[in-house]
């Protein structure tokens, strides 16, 4: 195979399962590689081999990626803090009394139907083994996540007759989580 034809399939391999900046870095790398065997005076062919052998095999690179993901570093935090949040939200709807809130029953399930989605999401994102399939699920439940508290802060503040500091305690636990979301998906779009 000739030089050209073993690098750009070698990026062909990386730009199916990275996104293209990423990959555009890669190239960049592989190219000056490929430079600094061309001037120790190997052929095009042997130094397309050694620089395309240098870099390693390409699923390697793409679980390295996929391993360092902002994706996946966010839905590990996500899972470990939501929990706490969670707890949070559980003991102000028990003493608030939240099977007494004007809340209709499907608003209700569809709110349940959407956490559990959100949790599946944000496993997917956190122990995914494909950079594109994490980054996708990754983004999705920060979005996720942001609703969900979004529609809670918004339904105590109609729904609670009187702030008790169950309440409080877990609306500064939902805007601390949609800070730490925020800018997380701003990472996890990023690349």
């Amino acid at each position: 195979m000739s030089q050209a034809g073993l690098i750009t399939d070698y990026l062909s391999v990386l730009s199916a399962q990275l996104p293209a900046p990423l990959v555009e870095e890669l190239a960049d790398g592989l190219d000056q590689t490929h430079q600094r065997y061309l001037t120790q005076g190997l052929t095009p062919d042997a130094a397309a081999r050694a620089a395309v052998a240098e870099f390693g095999e390409p699923q390697l690179i793409v679980a390295a990626f996929t391993r360092l993901s902002p994706a996946r570093h966010a839905a590990r935090r996500l899972l470990a803090a939501s929990p706490v949040v969670g707890g949070c939200w559980a003991a102000a709807l028990i003493t608030g009394r939240a099977w007494t809130w004007p809340v209709p029953a499907t608003v209700r399930l569809l709110f349940g139907v959407m956490l559990i989605t959100v949790i599946g999401l944000l496993a997917a994102a956190a122990f995914g083994r494909r950079y594109l399939s994490a980054r996708r699920a990754g983004a999705v439940a920060c979005i996720g996540i942001t609703a969900l508290d979004g529609v809670m802060l918004i339904t105590v503040m109609l729904a609670v007759p009187v702030l008790i500091w169950p309440v409080i305690l877990a609306a500064a636990a939902s805007a601390v989580r949609l800070t730490f979301t925020a800018r997380a998906l701003r990472a996890v779009l990023t690349v």
